[in-house]
């Protein structure tokens, strides 16, 4: 893929390193300090729900933006890093499908019905995606492995819609992050309050983030190179 020519992908790669410390500290402060902390089984079922934007984001979205940036961070060799690039995924991948789990039994036992909104019609529609994608990127890249022609042409669109997977998971987040916030506001939470102002900054840094991993991606790793970031190489 054509990256951004005479755009080094260095700072940008570690202000997302920042950016996702930074807004896996504020969503563990937002459900521990401010939501009372996190439970698969408790009779507080907002305890169940905490575990949902915490596995999301950190589980999801920074696994999944490490496993992106990984060829551009570790100084290992390419089929190492293809490796690391998978298997990150399927953490992510496994991680967020717990969330989701999370948001649906916090559903069904405070009474709920589900897939109301649109933030869970996003959401579920960016997992299955995303689930696709690493079974894609497996069976063609990995093992068993299509021929070195097919993986050629089937690379930018793996890149791409790797992208795009990624760019819809950030935008889900922003709507669940708006959706949980509005409910709360609309049960006595004042708009002006610490909790508030964290939720909205948190969302902000995650759009940062996204931001910054998408440049990063697509960045050469020099500033004079000719070409973008591709997770998957040809060979």
């Amino acid at each position: 893929m054509a990256g951004f020519p005479g755009v080094k992908a260095a700072p940008f790669t570690y202000a997302s390193h920042v950016l996702a410390v930074a807004s896996a500290a504020m969503v563990l402060v937002w459900c521990i300090h401010f939501r009372g902390g996190l439970a698969f089984e408790s009779t507080n079922k907002s305890l169940i729900f905490n575990i949902h934007p915490v596995l999301m984001l950190i589980g999801f979205i920074i696994v999944g933006s490490e496993a992106i940036m990984s060829y551009k961070t570790l100084p290992s060799s390419h089929e190492v890093n293809k490796v690391i690039h998978l298997t990150l995924h399927a953490i992510a991948l496994v991680l967020g499908a717990v969330g989701i789990y999370a948001a649906f039994k916090f559903h069904n036992e405070s009474g709920i019905d589900n897939l109301y909104s649109l933030h869970s019609w996003v959401g579920l529609g960016t997992i299955c995606l995303y689930g696709i994608q690493w079974i894609f990127g497996f069976v063609t890249f990995f093992f068993p492995g299509a021929s070195p022609t097919l993986r050629i042409k089937s690379l930018p669109w793996h890149v791409l819609f790797g992208l795009f997977v990624y760019i819809l998971a950030i935008a889900t987040a922003e709507l669940g992050f708006l959706e949980k916030l509005t409910f709360l506001e609309s049960s006595g939470l004042y708009k002006y309050s610490s909790e508030s102002f964290l939720v909205n900054f948190t969302a902000l840094v995650v759009i940062f983030l996204g931001a910054s991993v998408v440049i990063s991606a697509n960045a050469p790793a020099r500033g004079d190179a000719p070409q973008g970031y591709s997770s998957i190489s040809e060979n």
